[in-house]
């Protein structure tokens, strides 16, 4: 189940997307997850799920691939979508026992799925697409208005970074303390809600061991070689725009237009 989280995986691939400047994909994913909020109309979700479907064949990523991260929120989905199909007031469709399903309801719970299964494809596609030292880069050069109030720009970009890095590690980690407690005769499945939250502690002890390690392994590594935040810090591949970035920030800014026309049909 670990293993099939993407958010945080880099996949190496010779794609436009991958070619592209940080900062770039960055403000295309902040401009498209502010659409999928956005819009609650079906023509600004069809050119939506045109946009992601052009970028997911530019990127070359194996769309299985792309999926599996899916698989560990699906449960949350259903209970979501499920909240909304039947606690949704509305003139009424269907009613099964004391539950009934709303027109607005159903509207709700197909716009919702639709809003969080876009919504953890396009996350990912950037952080597949963008090793995490380009993306500390993109973020510390985007933010970097904010330094000039005060604002700790690379150290937070840092640390974003390290997090994202750090997933696949953990869930990693995971499979394998799982798969060691269950040979040793853990059960992870059967029981009650309360049964199943007492036999995770054997996972989650060495989980929290494994991971302070890890943190503190990092810092006497950055210790040791001299790092002191982001002042006076030089880059070995500063970030310069191309024309492909220049390209891609025009169809950024188309892809805005058209959903802003969208908005007042």
């Amino acid at each position: 189940m670990f293993k099939e989280m993407t958010l945080g995986q880099y996949y190496p691939a010779d794609s436009p997307i991958h070619a592209l400047d940080p900062r770039v994909k960055l403000f295309g994913t902040l401009i498209y997850i502010i659409s999928l909020f956005v819009f609650k109309n079906i023509w600004g979700f069809m050119v939506i799920s045109a946009c992601l479907v052009s970028v997911i064949i530019l990127c070359k990523v194996p769309v299985s691939f792309m999926l599996k991260g899916l698989k560990g929120i699906m449960l949350i989905i259903i209970i979501a979508a499920a909240f909304n199909l039947f606690l949704t007031p509305g003139v009424a469709l269907v009613s099964i026992w004391k539950l009934t399903i709303t027109r607005q309801g159903l509207k709700t719970a197909v716009y919702m799925t639709v809003r969080m299964i876009y919504l953890i494809v396009g996350s990912s596609i950037m952080t597949l697409t963008t090793t995490p030292n380009a993306l500390t880069d993109g973020l510390e050069r985007s933010m970097h208005p904010f330094s000039k109030i005060g604002f700790p720009v690379h150290e937070i970009a840092m640390m974003m970074s390290i997090a994202l890095r750090f997933i696949p590690i953990l869930m990693e980690e995971t499979d394998k303390i799982m798969k060691a407690q269950m040979a040793r005769g853990a059960d992870f499945e059967s029981g009650g809600l309360i049964k199943k939250a007492k036999n995770m502690i054997p996972l989650l002890v060495p989980l929290f061991v494994s991971a302070f390690r890890r943190a503190n392994d990092l810092a006497l590594a950055m210790e040791a070689r001299c790092y002191h935040g982001g002042e006076g810090r030089t880059k070995m591949k500063p970030l310069k725009y191309q024309s492909r970035d220049r390209i891609a920030y025009v169809f950024i800014i188309i892809y805005m237009i058209i959903l802003i026309i969208l908005m007042t049909i």
